[in-house]
């Protein structure tokens, strides 16, 4: 589902979905609409405009979610303020990418989204990492008392994740196996007692808020 008030670009993106072989179920240039809709039209993946005339991006999220559990929004914006990313991200987005991306990469990051993937545009990733650097400095000392102990190895798989890198990607940068980048981000779940890749990234940037 294509979610943008701008009714040329929610057409162009829709047009560029279906070309690509997706089956754009719906679009709609309304936050509520967005939200009323969802729950017939079950979208895998929404793509949301931040910015919208009834209600914000983060309100719809959390409508799309209360409608549809499970579903993933990639935000598509043209604002890049830290604090939009931040509070999208937290409200359960996948990602965030600038609307100032090339089409190859918008395809690449719904088809990530699609398939459980955290993504950010490029410079948008540090920024996220940013936000929750004393838990990758030092998880011993940051986390307060009594909580969970990440090891040096889980932590920079956690880096890795927040930074929205896929485990084939983070398995080539630490010259591991695909499988033990699963069971490394597994063990994180488990410790932190969370259930998925977007709850993991959320618990790392509200770690490293000051």
């Amino acid at each position: 589902m294509v979610v943008d008030d701008h009714p040329m670009w929610r057409e162009g993106v829709s047009r560029d979905l279906t070309a690509a072989g997706y089956d754009v179920v719906a679009a709609t240039g309304e936050g509520r609409q967005a939200v009323r809709i969802a729950g017939a039209a079950r979208p895998d993946v929404v793509v949301l405009d931040l910015q919208l005339p009834d209600i914000s991006g983060v309100e719809v999220i959390n409508g799309l979610l209360a409608e549809v559990p499970g579903v993933r929004v990639l935000m598509l914006s043209a604002s890049g303020e830290q604090q939009s990313v931040l509070d999208a991200v937290k409200a359960g987005a996948r990602g965030y990418l600038l609307k100032s991306a090339a089409l190859a990469e918008f395809l690449d990051a719904v088809g990530r989204t699609a398939a459980g993937d955290t993504v950010f545009t490029p410079g948008l990733a540090g920024l996220v990492l940013g936000e929750f650097r004393r838990l990758a400095v030092d998880p011993g000392t940051s986390a307060e008392p009594g909580a969970p102990r990440l090891t040096e190895r889980e932590t920079e798989v956690l880096r890795l994740v927040a930074k929205g890198l896929s485990y084939r990607q983070i398995a080539e940068r630490l010259v591991l196996s695909h499988r033990t980048v699963q069971n490394h981000v597994q063990n994180t779940l488990g410790k932190l007692q969370l259930h998925n890749r977007v709850e993991l990234t959320r618990y790392a940037i509200e770690k490293g808020l000051d």
